[in-house]
């Protein structure tokens, strides 16, 4: 069970996402269970690294090389338009039904 500063940091994390995913037309994973895993993931790289680190990519330890996997990531656009969802599946566009 997360404490309360894991609770509040996975909340922030949430919040950011949703507005983001707003911002862009976006959904986010349907799946709550799922997009559970990546939001925890999310926070805990940040609390363990600094950055909220896309938790299905592999760091370096290059911070240089690592920036490009920051939440939101380098690729995501790239991966939505051609996937229809971000390698995660956190984002998915709205004209992609998730599955």
């Amino acid at each position: 069970m997360p404490d309360d500063e894991d609770a509040e940091e996975q909340a922030a994390i949430l919040s950011w996402a949703r507005n983001y995913a707003r911002k862009h037309h976006w959904i986010l994973n349907p799946d709550e269970r799922k997009l559970g895993v990546v939001i925890r993931g999310l926070a805990r790289n940040k609390r363990k690294f600094g950055e909220q680190y896309c938790p299905c990519r592999l760091r370096s330890g290059d911070k240089e090389k690592d920036a490009a996997i920051i939440c939101p990531c380098a690729y995501h656009e790239d991966e939505l338009k051609k996937e229809g969802s971000c390698h995660c599946r956190l984002y998915f566009r709205e004209d992609v039904p998730p599955g």
